[in-house]
């Protein structure tokens, strides 16, 4: 067994959800993915998926794993770029896409520090909750919140986005806290409708794979809006941490379920596999590695 490329399986499965779908992306029989997780499980001594009939779901060991797996693939990466840029000038127009929220909240806040480090880079950010096409609109480089499932971008895992079960205070003084996953059915849920599957949320206990079909009377395309609703106590939602921190620290909203595992979301950043890697585009991503 190769442990490297079983963790690049291991981490694309837990990113595709499917055994299937990495089979069909790396033009290989769904069999062999299967085995080379099974030796990977046998290697390290126990099972990294909780797996049941309708979802695949890390175990506690296994999401773990899955975290150190994406550091070192990362690392990888990483000192491979290095290698291959050389001694390229850092400089140019850089054209970013982000997602609206996470733009804002993330990225924006880290753009004085790069340009300080690398002062002959100019930026362009743009935000927008829609994937654009990275080479019709000549963009350079986009972080991605999911999976990442176009073949023709490469993806360098940034690390991942820990959603929790959010509520205000007042909402929770109304309809009262929900004290397992089940209950979350009796509940106002918000949900955001950029994600699949977004009216089904998973949740992992104890090794088990929990599944939840919520319901509610408002949905959104725009992760802001969830929080306005949110704190205004319409609703409960399944939102990254990220989005609530603030909120969260000064008592705005209370945090639920935490004795449940959420299914964290990968944060890559892609680029086009037909455009050229310019220094000012692998430094940004080096930076973000060490920041975000």
């Amino acid at each position: 067994m190769d442990l490297f490329d079983s963790m690049r399986i291991f981490v694309r499965v837990v990113e595709r959800g499917s055994f299937s779908a990495v089979a069909r992306e790396l033009n290989m029989g769904q069999p062999a993915i299967s085995k080379q997780v099974r030796a990977l499980e046998q290697y390290l001594g126990g099972a990294v998926f909780a797996r049941s009939t309708r979802h695949l779901a890390l175990t506690d060991q296994g999401q773990r794993f899955y975290n150190h797996c994406q550091e070192i693939l990362s690392q990888l990466e990483h000192a491979t770029r290095s290698f291959a840029s050389g001694q390229e000038q850092i400089a140019g127009p850089l054209r970013i896409a982000a997602p609206v929220s996470y733009g804002r909240l993330c990225i924006a806040p880290l753009i004085g520090a790069f340009l300080q480090r690398h002062p002959d880079v100019q930026i362009d950010l743009r935000l927008n909750d829609y994937n654009e096409d990275l080479l019709m609109e000549n963009i350079d480089l986009a972080i991605r919140i999911g999976v990442v499932k176009s073949e023709g971008l490469v993806a360098v895992p940034l690390g991942t986005s820990t959603r929790r079960v959010y509520a205000a205070p007042a909402y929770l003084d109304r309809h009262g806290q929900p004290r397992e996953p089940a209950e979350l059915a009796g509940h106002n849920c918000i949900a955001f409708t950029l994600l699949e599957h977004y009216d089904r949320w998973h949740f992992t206990h104890r090794g088990e794979a929990l599944e939840v079909a919520i319901k509610g009377n408002v949905t959104s395309n725009n992760s802001e809006a969830i929080r306005e609703m949110v704190l205004g106590g319409l609703g409960i939602s399944l939102s990254p941490q990220w989005l609530f921190a603030a909120d969260f620290e000064q008592g705005g909203v209370c945090s639920l379920l935490d004795e449940y595992q959420t299914t964290a979301l990968p944060v890559s950043a892609v680029f086009s596999r037909e455009r050229r890697r310019s220094a000012r585009t692998m430094a940004f991503i080096d930076f973000l590695r060490e920041n975000v």
